[in-house]
Parts: C-alpha cells; structure tokens; sequence
C-alpha cells in the first residue's frame, strides 16, 4: 500500500501563512458548558403557551371590537328596524361601528362589555372545562361507597 503524499514545503519566496486570529479572554465567570446569555438586543422569548394565550385572546378581541358590532347591527336591523345616525335615517353598519368606537374610546362601560364579550365567553367556558375535569378528576380517585352490614 502507497504511503500518503507529503505535503512540500512551500517555494521561498510565497509569503508564510499567518498565525490564527487571536481570541479574547473569556468573562471571568463564563464556565464551559454553560449555556449562553442571550443578547442584549435579542427579543425576549416567549413560552408557546403563552403565545397561545395571547393569540386566543387578541382573536376574541378583535372579533369583539369588529364582528360583533357589524354583528348587532344586523340583527337589530332585522327586527328593530334601520339604524339612524344623526340626521341620516338609514345609516349603514359602518355608523354604528363609529359610534361604537367612540363609546369605547369614551370609556362607556357597555360598549368594554359588548367588546370584551367574546374573551369572557372563552374564559367562562374554560372555566366550566376544568370544573367538570376536576369533579371527574375527583371521582375517579374516591372509593366506591361500602354497603353497610346489618346488625343480628
């Protein structure tokens, strides 16, 4: 079997190969293997669950803030006749979605109501999922009841 070449040296007049770039010392309290901080400038990382969260929630905000006024106009429309804006008598949806932009920028407690509707209605029945799941929970751990013995 042949024996791997060797490299030549190089000609005389190549200029030599420069030493390696020199690394700064490390912090005085780094330890090898520790994991790295993160940047400074580096966005803060979110947990999956609460992005979910976050996610569900903004959802069931803006629904409340632009489908659900679109939403009531409609249904009031239908039964309670046309929605009237000032002077005009057959205002459209995008009056009353006016006016209820600017209840909540006033602070009207009704319009917050109608607007955070739809995120209370996902807590409400998150909270009842995990009430009938801890009653459940609840009755898989607890023994069956013994029937008494009569006396003789």
């Amino acid at each position: 079997m042949p024996s791997p070449p060797t490299p030549s040296p190089p000609p005389p007049n190549s200029p030599t190969p420069s030493p390696p770039p020199l690394k700064a010392p490390g912090r005085p309290f780094d330890r090898p293997g520790a994991a790295p901080l993160p940047a400074e400038d580096a966005a803060p990382r979110i947990p999956p669950r609460v992005r979910r969260e976050l996610l569900i929630y903004g959802v069931a905000l803006l629904f409340g803030l632009f489908a659900v006024p679109p939403l009531i106009w409609m249904a009031g429309n239908r039964v309670l006749g046309p929605y009237t804006h000032g002077q005009n008598l057959h205002a459209g949806p995008l009056a009353l979605l006016e006016d209820f932009l600017t209840g909540l920028l006033h602070g009207s407690a009704v319009f917050w109501v109608v607007a955070l509707g739809p995120a209370a209605l996902v807590l409400l029945v998150r909270g009842f999922i995990a009430l009938l799941r801890a009653q459940s929970r609840a009755e898989r751990t607890e023994p069956p009841p013994t029937p008494a013995r009569r006396a003789r």
